[in-house]
């Protein structure tokens, strides 16, 4: 029988690497290719709860200075006279999930954002994990689909106030329980492929996968990172879902039809 469980760390990272090759459409030798993989739909909802009802702020907590419902999405603005000094968030306060997928849209004019997952939330005053002073009160530190204007980190697995970079754009990740991201695959679309596929100033489909100590993010029907995370001290297994507003110049994001299921 296969031990799933082997604490053996070159185990594992085989182990991970076999299912990246077959998951990502590669094959093993002796073996025919597996067809080409399929999208996922979407638009299938079966099982999903609606967690912005499209008009107000019901459910979610965010600055009112920077946060609105407007147009059937939640909106966060910032302008010349109205900057931020801290990144901030919209935080749903529906739960802690653990194991779900998240579907959901979302535009941006300027600078950066992301959709944070398994995050918890910091108190003002307190010390985030880098040390740094956190001043806010709506402040999340966890995992993060980033999101840029420029699509220079779209698509990849952040850690805010944290780890920093887990896996990039185009990347299968092993973290181990010490040390950083290994690289143990490429996606079958290049990063530059997966660039291209990434709409500016547009409406972009994003579904994030969260099983167990594995997380996939899925862009308008391409899978652009995935991450297995054995680090036990660093990673979440449940936690915070929001959304961010990133320092910077004057931006806009927005994000609609936010679905959740859990597990």
């Amino acid at each position: 029988m296969t031990d799933l469980h082997s604490k053996d760390p070159a185990y594992r990272v085989r182990l991970v690497t076999i299912a990246a090759t077959v998951l990502l459409g590669g094959s093993l030798a002796g073996q025919t290719p597996p067809p080409r993989p399929q999208p996922l739909p979407f638009d299938d909802h079966a099982g999903f709860a609606q967690i912005f009802d499209g008009t107000t702020l019901k459910g979610w907590d965010g600055d009112p200075g920077f946060w609105r419902a407007e147009g059937g999405a939640i909106v966060g603005q910032s302008t010349p006279e109205n900057k931020l000094t801290e990144n901030t968030f919209i935080i749903w306060r529906g739960g802690q999930p653990g194991d779900f997928d998240l579907k959901l849209e979302y535009r941006i004019n300027a600078t950066n954002s992301g959709i944070q997952i398994r995050s918890r939330r910091l108190s003002a005053g307190s010390t985030d994990p880098q040390g740094r002073t956190v001043k806010g009160r709506w402040v999340l530190a966890g995992y993060q689909a980033d999101i840029d204007f420029a699509n220079r980190y779209t698509g990849q697995i952040y850690e805010e106030r944290g780890r920093e970079f887990l896996a990039m754009r185009g990347q299968y990740t092993y973290i181990p329980s010490s040390g950083g991201p290994k690289i143990v695959g490429a996606l079958q679309t290049s990063e530059d492929d997966l660039k291209a596929i990434i709409k500016a100033n547009d409406w972009n489909q994003v579904h994030i996968i969260a099983r167990g100590n594995m997380i996939a993010e899925i862009m308008n029907g391409h899978v652009t990172s995935t991450l297995m995370d054995d680090d036990t001290k660093g990673r979440a297994l449940r936690g915070q879902i929001g959304f961010q507003m990133h320092v910077g110049e004057p931006m806009k994001v927005e994000f609609k039809d936010v679905w959740l299921k859990q597990y």
